[in-house]
């Protein structure tokens, strides 16, 4: 293995074993909510997320432990979204991470209840941080933001609302990925930010927004490109269901260039950050060339 790959596995293996923690605590009546909870939990995944919270606590020198519970709060976020994006009357997919999606596993109504489980307890994680002082309410204000009305479900419900436009423009595209996809890595590598009075939150913020977009971007083209085996989702969807991808805007050959184009970006902001940023930049290479 790579060095990147050994260090990846540090953090993501000790997010794990503090998610598995988490998981312990969760005990419902009736048991079959806890079950789908958990089961959407730990179906795996590359817990980019976490992997990044920890990547830019150690540059701005934040405590793993410090930052633990706004990383297992914003894995939970991305679960419950998951969990709602699988649902037939979102994007009609019956599997995640090759296994059966959680409304194939447990019936749609307990699905949605998972997931309205899993932001509720991803809030009340982030409440329970707001007692140690005002950077601490900052950083679960911000995850927050980063969830709702004005992060991730605006994407969501302008994914929606774009699908089948003909009109829909570059400026809509953008709107999409940066709020969809882009808000909840930005939160991943600005909370360590906040919490460390402010050091580098414009950089790592910009940071964030780009990477998104770069994850977007490869994502679009693993829709258009890639396999089953490979994404543990049905592919060819997006074009099935005439979404607005960067694949149907620019085109195929279009957006590989502009993958270099934003990791390029990625770069540079990270070359303006003191410390030791190597394992960022490849984190970047790695979404580039990502497979799933």
């Amino acid at each position: 293995m790579s060095n990147f790959d050994l260090q990846y596995e540090e953090y993501r293996n000790y997010f794990l074993k503090q998610l598995d923690l988490r998981c312990a605590e969760i005990a419902t009546v009736p048991e079959i909510l806890g079950e789908s909870m958990k089961y959407s939990l730990s179906l795996g995944g590359k817990r980019i997320r976490p992997v990044l919270m920890y990547a830019v606590g150690e540059v701005l020198g934040v405590d793993k432990e410090m930052l633990t519970p706004y990383a297992c709060a914003l894995e939970f976020i991305h679960t419950y979204s998951l969990i709602h994006d699988d649902l037939p009357a979102m994007d009609n997919d019956d599997f995640r991470r090759g296994k059966p999606s959680n409304h194939k596993v447990f019936g749609e109504a307990n699905a949605i209840l998972a997931g309205d489980g899993l932001l509720n307890t991803a809030y009340s994680i982030l409440f329970g941080e707001c007692f140690k002082g005002s950077e601490y309410i900052s950083a679960a204000k911000f995850i927050c933001d980063a969830a709702g009305i004005y992060g991730m479900i605006a994407g969501q419900s302008a994914d929606i609302a774009h699908e089948k436009d003909g009109n829909a423009d570059e400026d809509t595209l953008e709107y999409i990925y940066e709020n969809k996809t882009a808000k909840l890595l930005i939160a991943a590598v600005t909370v360590p930010c906040v919490l460390k009075n402010g050091a580098y939150y414009s950089e790592f913020k910009q940071f964030g927004k780009k990477l998104g977009y770069l994850f977007q971007l490869t994502d679009d083209i693993l829709d258009a490109c890639g396999s089953f085996e490979n994404l543990g989702k049905t592919t060819g969807k997006d074009e099935t269901e005439d979404k607005l991808t960067a694949v149907k805007l620019y085109g195929l050959d279009s957006c590989k260039l502009r993958i270099d184009v934003v990791g390029d970006d990625c770069h540079r902001i990270l070359d303006g950050v003191s410390g030791d940023v190597s394992f960022l930049h490849d984190v970047v290479n790695f979404v580039k060339s990502r497979l799933n």
